[in-house]
């Protein structure tokens, strides 16, 4: 058994410390959090199990990374405290810990990270011993390996194309959707993921690792935006009221140009509410999103795929994915050399062990 820490309880932990618990090689041994009124509960809890796992979450930091865990999932947000993430990662990694984690973007493909961000990670490597594997919360599979898994079935490929249809409106994350995205907001605020190069950081990393993997050389990224106001005032069920005449529906697409033209497309198309931007792309039966993968070229291949979790939530569905493929990488991290690594180096495996278990 891999003795395993979770960093962090939010809606990423809380998915981590199920998937750590369920997974047959790893071991729950730690819950770090950074809330004192967290300090002292129950993984379980944490968790939203409906039993106790054994485990009391502490803020002890020192202690914890004392004891020499052999893995991290570092699941404390890094979008608006990049420096204290990477800060945070690179400790544990010095720990001998292998590390897998959502928050740190620029290193979804370490190859072209900024040095500020890669050069610290493998000075961490050469300490330490540990390991990190940063995949997105996007989720990141399906931005790359599924996309480039289903392009193998192609006799041609023109384009390839990746959308995420979501409505945020069951997203219970208001920092995010009402700050970082700008649902709610007037239309002529600037929130921080749609400020122009933002998009080409967040996705950038994995437009180039597609490339890559396609043989494909990359001209340039392009960013295209389109925003649309409410017409009503909508209540949603897990952030109350957005008010007609903010914003409720925003498309945008990080577009990888080779020979001139955009071939490797990743959309996002995301609503607080399904009246907004009727003509943009929706869930095929109404739902609360999916991810869907479009290889253009002979034959023409689409791929849907609609995860729930938490009762029927779709948005909470997709992080669950994300987080068991980076939970899902641990015991492969922990058996590989110390490094830094990305979503092509990883192989997704089959839930070896898992199949017929009692869930979480």
């Amino acid at each position: 058994m891999i003795p395993t820490v979770v960093w962090g309880t939010g809606n990423i932990g809380r998915l981590a410390i199920r998937a750590v618990e369920a997974h047959p090689a790893l071991e729950l041994v730690a819950v770090l959090v950074h809330s004192p009124g967290k300090a002292g509960r129950d993984a379980g809890e944490l968790a939203r199990l409906g039993r106790p796992l054994g485990v009391r979450a502490t803020d002890d930091i020192g202690a914890v990374l004392a004891a020499r865990p052999r893995a991290v999932v570092y699941a404390a947000s890094g979008d608006a405290r990049p420096d204290a993430a990477l800060a945070d990662i690179t400790r544990a990694i010095r720990a001998g810990a292998v590390v897998v984690s959502p928050a740190l973007y620029p290193l979804y493909d370490h190859r072209n990270a900024p040095p500020e961000f890669r050069n610290p990670v493998l000075a961490a490597v050469a300490d330490g011993g540990g390991s990190l594997f940063a995949s997105g919360v996007d989720p990141g599979w399906a931005n790359d390996i599924l996309p480039l898994l289903v392009s193998g079935v192609a006799t041609t490929v023109d384009a390839v194309r990746c959308q995420e249809i979501f409505d945020y409106s069951t997203y219970d994350r208001p920092d995010a959707v009402r700050d970082l995205v700008g649902m709610g907001r007037p239309l002529d605020h600037e929130p921080m993921m749609l400020i122009p190069s933002v998009p080409t950081m967040v996705w950038g990393g994995q437009i180039r690792m597609m490339a890559r993997a396609l043989g494909a050389g990359l001209d340039e990224i392009r960013e295209t935006l389109e925003r649309r106001a409410l017409d009503t005032t909508v209540t949603t069920r897990a952030m109350g009221v957005f008010e007609a005449g903010t914003q409720g529906a925003v498309r945008f697409e990080v577009q990888g140009i080779v020979e001139g033209e955009p071939r490797i497309v990743i959309e996002h198309v995301t609503r607080v509410h399904a009246s907004c931007a009727p003509e943009w792309p929706s869930p095929p039966d109404g739902g609360d999103g999916v991810h869907r993968i479009v290889i253009e070229g002979r034959p023409r291949i689409e791929v849907t795929v609609a995860a729930t979790d938490e009762g029927e939530n779709r948005s909470v569905g997709g992080n669950a994915t994300a987080v068991g493929r980076l939970v899902g990488a641990v015991d492969w991290l922990a058996a590989a050399e110390p490094g830094l690594y990305d979503a092509l180096d990883v192989p997704l495996r089959p839930a070896t062990g898992r199949l017929g278990r009692k869930q979480p």
